[in-house]
Order: structure tokens, then sequence, then C-alpha cells
């Protein structure tokens, strides 16, 4: 069974690496989108900041980089209709095959534009499942804000109206995305998501999760879809971390999918167990206050010292080991409420 799944595995994996190596192949590099293009692989300027502080503090040192990813432009009758969009921001495997075939699909089935980022190959990488550290969490958050940017500058999008979901590590950059400090220090100026969607999110407890505090997240509404099954980033955790975002005044839906587990948008229906892959345990009490640069344990409110960070880091938050399964039933249902969520935001 064990060889089974790794063989399923590194199937999925060689989709995943496939559909990066022609888009490194094959993309064309833009210094924006202000000549309309068409659906096609684009190249644009990111940068890698290390840290949250470094999307934070604008003068932070910021490595430049160049990025890429699919525009993938709906049909429509009118070539001077203005189109909402969305910016999709895949997990810890990369750009996956289900991000185009699935979720592409259905939202220019609905006049949206896509543009599906590519945050790892560009930067020399192909996973981060066993090692995060690989690519800073930040660069995606960046590379997310510089591809508002090339949206916002396309003659067919409408700038106000253009969000980002984010699958599993994708998800963090979803919820960051909405917090005030990182807007007004990384965002492309005047610009900032209009809704955002966070799918079988990480970073909902831990280190990485912004303290939910009145004043760090802004009034732009977030949806987080999750299931219930889900051994990797645990939903009562999320369900915890919307609710504490609405009471903090951002409009928070939440959507449980019955016996999903993790990467239910897959095609395979296959279970892949991923021992060697990192995760926080569930509960994690630790977050991180944008608002004064502290990590706080959750329980207390108490500021800690780096040494206390990672002692609870090491007892409370620090696991290895899960598994992914698609899920057909649970894909479909996330596909309404993500659409039913966007076409009320967009409009």
């Amino acid at each position: 069974m064990a060889t089974h799944n790794k063989r399923l595995l590194m199937a999925v994996l060689g989709l995943c690496l496939g559909r990066a190596a022609s888009l490194a192949q094959t993309a064309t590099p833009l210094p924006d989108f202000k000549s309309g293009p068409g659906s096609g692989l684009y190249r644009y300027a990111s940068s890698t900041p290390a840290t949250v502080m470094d999307l934070i503090r604008p003068n932070a040192p910021r490595p430049s980089a160049m990025v890429q990813g699919e525009l993938l432009l709906p049909p429509t009758t009118s070539p001077d209709a203005k189109l909402p969009a969305v910016v999709l921001v895949h997990g810890s495997g990369g750009v996956y095959p289900e991000e185009m075939t699935y979720w592409a699909k259905l939202f220019n089935a609905q006049g949206i534009a896509v543009m599906v980022i590519d945050v790892f190959s560009p930067r020399g990488v192909k996973s981060t499942g066993e090692d995060q550290s690989q690519v800073p969490f930040a660069a995606d958050t960046a590379d997310a804000f510089a591809a508002l940017g090339m949206l916002a500058s396309h003659p067919r999008i409408d700038a106000k109206r253009i969000a980002v979901m984010g699958f599993s590590r994708g998800g963090i950059t979803a919820v960051r995305s909405d917090v005030v400090p990182i807007i007004e220090g990384t965002a492309p100026a005047g610009l900032r998501f209009a809704a955002h969607v966070a799918l079988y999110s990480g970073g909902c407890a831990g280190p990485l999760a912004v303290a939910a505090k009145p004043g760090a997240f802004s009034p732009e509404p977030i949806l987080f879809v999750h299931g219930d099954a889900d051994d990797y980033a645990a939903m009562s955790d999320c369900r915890i971390y919307a609710q504490r975002i609405t009471a903090a005044g951002t409009p928070t839906e939440f959507v449980v999918l019955p016996g999903a587990g993790h990467k239910f948008d897959l095609d395979s229906t296959k279970r892949v167990n991923l021992s060697a892959n990192t995760k926080t345990k569930e509960g994690c009490p630790l977050e991180f206050d944008v608002l004064d640069f502290k990590t706080r344990d959750r329980r207390t409110g108490e500021a800690l010292s780096a040494d206390k960070v990672k002692d609870i880091h090491r007892e409370l938050c620090a696991a290895k080991g899960a598994s992914v399964q698609g899920n057909p039933q649970a894909r479909d249902a996330a596909g309404k409420a993500a659409i039913g969520f966007l076409n009320t935001v967009l409009k």
C-alpha cells in the first residue's frame, strides 16, 4: 500500500512539475498588461521578502524576482466589458492541474478572468511540503500583490473587482493580503483585493497566523472553505480563526465540507499519505500581532520572548504527517460556495 501511494504521489507531482516546467519554458515577460494581452503565460516582476515584517515595512530589503503566471480570460460578446478577476495561489506542492482544469474553467464560465501564479519554479523550487523554509511565505504574498498590479493594468479588467483565492499554503496569502499593515506595505499604490477565499487553509494557528484584533484586518470579506476530515490543516483552528476575524470587524464566512480531507479538489480520489510533510498541530496557541510586532500566546495574550516561542512551537505546534485526497462532491460544493461568494462581492 505504501508503495502504491508513493507511486501515486509521484504521478501527481509529475503533473504539477510538468506544468511548472511548461510555464518556465514559454512565459512571455511583460512589465504590465496595459497592452491588453490575451490568455497566455507571462513573466512579471515581484520580490522575495524574507518575513511578514518585510511585507509591512515599505523600505525593508526585498530581493527582486521575476515570477510567472497564466492569464485565462473568459469568452465575452463585448470586448469593451470590464471583467472581474481572481488570482489563484497554489499550496506547498506548487501549481497543479486542477487549478486550470477545474477552478479556472469554473470561474471563466462565470465571466471571471483568472491568473494562476507560480511562486516556486521561478525560484528553483519544486515543492515545500517537507521544508517550508525553501521559499519564504512572504514571497507568496508579494507575488499575489504583484499579480494584482498586473491585472489592474489590463484594459479589460476592473481593478476594483479583483479577488485572491489560496489553497493550503496559498490560503495564508489569501488571509494575509487582507491585513491592513501588509496592504499598506506591499500592495501596489491604491490597490487592494476586493475579496479573499481560503481553501483548506494553512496558517490559521501558529506563528504564521496574524492576530485577529480590531484594526488588523481590512473590511474586504473572507470566505473559508474546509473539510472536516482534514488531517493536514485542522478545520477547528480555521473555524475559530474565522470567528475571531469576524469579531474584529471583517465579514467572514465559513463553509464546512463533511467528510472532505485536505486537497479535496484533486481529480484523484485515492488517499495519499505524506508522512514527511510538516504541519502545525491542532490548537497551536502562537500568533503574530502585526500592530505591535510581537508573537503572542493566544490563550493568555502574553507577548513571548524568542526562547519561549521556540519552546511552545516545539511542544505544542510542530508536527509531521498528513494526507491528501480528492472528493468530487466536496469540490463541487466548494465551487458553488466560491462562485456564490464572488458573485455577491464582485457583482
